[in-house]
């Protein structure tokens, strides 16, 4: 292991649009500031400059309410038309929720890439007003796309996770989590590792991309327009077939149904 890492936030990023090239104004806005990918850097990105970047934004006048969605959004006092797009990314509905003393409720869905989260992740901050940002359609294939892209201009090696910020069962507050990976290992298993004390490690699993995620999120300020960070100094192994899915515990393992 490492004694230590570099974690850098590159100012100066765009304000995104739907067509922009993301790994090109990430290449472009390093070399400004004389910063040089190095082999075994790893980049998470804030998934909403990618989705912005690949037209996942939704006017809320555009979107016409089913009766559905009217429906629940009576029940949680929402905007139906911000429902609607929920239900749209949704596979399903797990609990809407009245919140005594709050404008608004809680809708807990089960996203169609299979994360449960607030919202399906439809989110309106560091939108235009009016605007709705979903989650890319395909979040690795996305991040593969932009460590493709970013390898081959700076000549090395790369991993990339593409984030988002969750809520977490059983604790206040929402931390980043990873929704997309190139390379970047989802879990890093040591089972038959010893411990400091020489005991054998039989499930420890640590969640290695969500660890990057979390981390970036102490650089990543809301209103601070730095969507990337760069960690530099990890010890890894690149993993060519990663998914985030693979990090989502499967549903015979959940305990609370």
């Amino acid at each position: 292991m490492p004694d230590f890492m570099q974690m850098l936030a590159p100012k100066g990023l765009p304000d995104f649009k739907p067509g922009n090239n993301l790994a090109v104004s990430i290449a472009q806005t390093l070399e400004q500031q004389n910063i040089r990918l190095q082999d075994g850097d790893i980049l998470v990105i804030a998934h909403k400059a990618v989705s912005k970047c690949e037209g996942d934004v939704y006017r809320a006048e555009d979107i016409i309410p089913s009766d559905e969605a009217r429906a629940l959004a009576k029940e949680v006092n929402k905007d139906p038309r911000k429902v609607e797009l929920i239900l749209s990314q949704s596979s399903r509905i797990i609990r809407a929720i009245k919140r005594p003393g709050q404008d608004e409720g809680i809708l807990i869905a089960q996203h169609k890439l299979g994360f449960i989260c607030a919202n399906a992740a439809v989110d309106e901050s560091n939108a235009d007003n009016g605007e709705m940002i979903t989650l890319p359609k395909d979040p690795d294939a996305s991040a593969r796309g932009i460590c493709s892209s970013l390898e081959q201009h700076f000549g090395c090696n790369l991993g990339v996770v593409i984030s988002d910020t969750f809520g977490r069962p059983w604790r206040l507050g929402q931390v980043n989590v990873a929704v997309g990976l190139a390379n970047v290992p989802a879990v890093v298993t040591q089972y038959g590792d010893k411990d400091a004390w020489g005991r054998e490690l039989k499930v420890t699993a640590p969640a290695f991309a969500d660890e990057l995620a979390a981390a970036s999120g102490l650089l990543m300020a809301k209103d601070g327009k730095c969507p990337v960070i760069i960690f530099r100094g990890l010890d890894w192994n690149p993993d060519s077939t990663t998914q985030a899915s693979n990090i989502l515990r499967p549903e015979k393992e959940d305990l609370f149904k």
